[in-house]
């Protein structure tokens, strides 16, 4: 057991509603407009005055850079979709460093050896020599159906309470409210006891120069003691609206790729037959799509679902997650698992939680109208749980399914490496622990969710997908994720579809949890 136990990990009498996010009741928005003018001493997170901290420089940050909107905005209406090679983020990256020059706060962009495709990293010195703090974010999105959307991807738009666009959730959202935050305590002449290093980087969605080659290019810049990026959710009741699990993640999900094959007889269209490749294909894809793999929970998974038990007003679905973890067989932990799907207000989130999935991504065969091809292919995208199943049991147990069904099932694997090395790379990443709670950054993040939503159940996380944070894991540096706004399903289920958006209201708030965050590292 962590340090903070299962349930609600902080307790606390004062602060907002669970409404609060919608309202704007619970004095949060006029808190943030006097944050924001400076017209008047600030009693901050920590319980500093802002007029005790203030600098000479202070109170000459733009309003527009310190509000997460108008910021967002600006951040949304730069195209920077990255199709899979990468995308040209550097008018993005030179938006942004002018709002950190306007700041007095130190940046510097990174090229890359693709044009156009550049990393940000700006530096907020702090008073002492404590390793720094490294906020992660990522300027690329995934590409946009235009004609799927119902407002202009990268216009900003602002309707029914949300702003729509590409990156509002993943994560020019989270982006936008780590730099505002910062640049309050900027404005009020904040100091923090410790470097603060924000790094906007690219080619996270896809592309050869993210991360890790900035990582091989330039540590010195990257050098940290504590990392925080996109991951934990921050979820709602049945309302949709009334905050209910605010999360951190301190783990990803094990990334891999399958390569389903199915041949058959090339021949005229004008003779279809029950074994074509394609036909064979389908079947196996409807029996993978029809299977579930085997629940497995951990003592991450274990503690979250603890927590989610606690922090929902539905009796039913906290009953049946108590059946689930009090499970003593395989069998009544799947029936139990099928029941919390079923009773979660985010399925797919919580199902992804429990055991390793599929996912059918690319589709590719045939190449003229009159010719039934000889091959059909499907890519799987795989992501399995550390400490769960481990992803060459579940590689077996593909195999073994399609093997009646003679499709050919290949683990894709990187250049040159072969598919027992690559599985032994897969063994090491499933192996590693989760980021250690007993760090400042994760007591700060506890503290602010605390103080931003105090009716809510604070929890550490599995992130379902994945994340940059590979260069710090590789040198033990405790690396932890979150989404720092409220959302609902059909908000997380548009993360890389169509009409990506977040509650405004639910940004503010996330906003100040940032800040309240940082607040915990001022002096």
């Amino acid at each position: 057991m962590d340090q903070h136990g299962a349930g609600r990990d902080i307790t606390t009498t004062s602060g907002v509603g669970r409404r609060s996010f919608l309202t704007g009741l619970g004095g949060l928005a006029a808190f943030a407009a006097v944050g924001l003018t400076g017209s008047q001493p600030l009693r901050t997170a920590g319980g500093l005055s802002s007029a005790a901290v203030r600098s000479a420089a202070a109170g000459t940050v733009p309003a527009a850079d310190q509000d997460p909107l108008d910021l967002l905005k600006r951040m949304i209406s730069f195209d920077t979709e990255n199709f899979g090679n990468g995308g040209k983020t550097r008018p993005f990256a030179e938006m942004l460093k002018g709002v950190w020059d306007s700041a007095g706060v130190s940046s510097e962009i990174i090229p890359t050896p693709q044009p156009d495709n550049v990393h940000l990293i700006a530096r907020i010195k702090g008073t002492t020599s404590a390793a720094p703090v490294l906020m992660l974010g990522h300027s690329d999105v995934v590409p946009v159906e235009r004609d799927k959307w119902d407002v202009d991807p990268f216009a900003g738009v602002v309707k029914q309470g949300q702003i729509w666009g590409r990156g509002a959730l993943d994560m020019k959202g989270m982006d936008s409210a780590t730099v505002s935050s910062l640049l309050r305590h900027v404005n009020e002449g904040g100091r923090f006891e410790r470097d603060i290093i924000v790094l906007t980087d690219c080619d996270e969605e896809a592309g050869n120069y993210g991360s890790g080659w900035l990582a091989e290019q330039h540590w010195d810049k990257l050098d940290a003691g504590m990392v925080l990026t996109e991951g934990g959710w921050f979820l709602a009741q049945r309302d949709k609206q009334t905050p209910m699990l605010i999360t951190v993640t301190r783990q990803d999900k094990v990334y891999f790729n399958l390569d389903l094959t199915a041949n058959g007889l090339a021949t005229h269209s004008s003779k279809p037959n029950p074994d074509a490749a394609i036909v064979k294909l389908s079947r196996g894809v409807d029996e993978l799509a029809s299977w579930l793999a085997p629940v497995h929970l951990t003592r991450v998974t274990r503690r979250y679902f603890r927590a989610l038990a606690d922090a929902t007003s539905d009796t039913h679905f906290a009953r049946a997650i108590h059946m689930m973890l009090g499970a003593h067989s395989q069998h009544s932990l799947e029936r139990a698992a099928r029941l919390v799907v079923t009773r979660s207000s985010y399925p797919w989130l919580h199902s992804a939680l429990l055991r390793t999935t599929a996912a059918f991504v690319i589709e590719d065969a045939g190449y003229k109208e009159n010719v039934i091809p000889s091959t059909a292919h499907v890519r799987v995208n795989c992501r399995g749980i550390p400490g769960g199943q481990k992803p060459r049991y579940f590689l077996a147990q593909v195999r073994a399914m399609m093997r009646g069904r003679d499709i050919e099932v290949a683990l894709a694997t990187p250049e040159g490496v072969t598919e027992a090395d690559y599985l032994d790379q897969l063994d090491a990443t499933w192996a590693t622990a989760p980021a250690d709670l007993d760090t400042p950054l994760y007591s700060a993040l506890a503290h602010a969710a605390a103080q931003t939503y105090p009716d809510a159940v604070f929890a550490p996380a599995l992130f379902e997908a994945g994340t940059s944070l590979g260069p710090w894991r590789a040198h033990n540096i405790p690396g932890y994720g979150v989404y720092p706004y409220v959302i609902d399903n059909d908000q997380l289920i548009a993360m890389h579809g169509n009409n990506e958006r977040i509650y405004v209201d639910a940004l503010r708030q996330g906003t100040e949890f940032m800040y309240r965050m940082f607040d915990r590292f001022r002096v």
